[in-house]
C-alpha cells in the first residue's frame, strides 16, 4: 500500500519561483533523499509558510503525493541558521554548501549520510572561524561518504576533483575560492 502524504525533516537547497504565487523546492530530506516540493501560495504576503522556506533552512515538512510534484502541506522550521545569515562570509559559504550538494545528490536517492553531514556543517558553520578549512573538510566528507573519494587518502586539489564529479559548473564557485582565502 502507497501513502499519499509522508513527512520528514530536511534542508533546503534551492527555491525557483513558479506560476505567479507559488515556488518550486529543492528539499534534501533525511528518510526520502533529494525531492523537490511545490509550495503553492508560499509567495502570497499572507502566508503562513513564507518564512520557513529559505535556502538553508532546516525544517520539518508533510507532503502530499500528486500526479506531478509532490505539495508542501505544513512545514515548521527547526533551524534557521540565523547567526550564520549575519556574517557574509558564513551565509556565502552556506549556499555553497547546499549548491554542491544539490548538484552531486539525485532524486529520490537515500542520502541520509549526506543529509547528516550537511546538517553537522551548517551546525559548525555558526562558531567556526576558519572557513576555508572547513570547505575543504566538507568537500573531502562529501567525496569521501558518497564513495568518490577513498576512504584515508590525502585530497589535494579538492576543487578540481569536486568539479570532476560534479560535470557541472558551480555558481557559487568564487565563495569557495576567493572570499575565504
Amino acid at each position: 500500500m502507497k501513502f499519499r502524504t509522508y513527512s520528514s525533516e530536511g534542508i533546503i537547497l534551492s527555491r525557483k519561483n513558479y506560476s505567479e504565487v507559488d515556488r518550486i523546492l529543492v528539499v534534501l530530506s533525511k528518510h526520502f533523499g533529494k525531492v523537490s516540493l511545490l509550495a503553492k501560495g508560499i509567495r502570497k504576503i499572507k502566508s503562513k509558510k513564507r518564512g520557513h522556506l529559505e535556502i538553508f533552512s532546516k525544517i520539518k515538512f508533510s507532503a502530499a503525493k500528486s500526479h506531478g510534484m509532490d505539495i508542501v502541506t505544513e512545514v515548521d522550521t527547526l533551524n534557521d541558521f540565523a547567526k550564520v545569515r549575519t556574517n557574509l562570509n558564513k551565509i556565502s559559504l552556506a549556499y555553497y554548501f547546499c549548491e554542491v550538494v544539490n548538484k552531486i545528490t539525485h532524486e529520490d536517492g537515500h542520502a541520509s549520510t549526506v543529509y547528516d553531514l550537511l546538517s553537522t556543517v551548517l551546525e559548525q558553520l555558526k562558531q567556526e572561524t576558519e572557513l576555508k578549512k572547513l570547505r575543504l573538510k566538507f568537500i573531502y566528507d562529501l567525496l569521501t561518504n558518497m564513495g568518490y573519494w577513498p576512504v584515508g587518502k590525502k585530497l589535494v586539489e579538492a576543487d578540481i576533483v569536486l568539479d570532476d564529479v560534479i560535470e557541472k559548473k558551480i555558481n557559487s564557485i568564487r565563495v569557495g575560492k576567493k572570499v575565504l582565502e
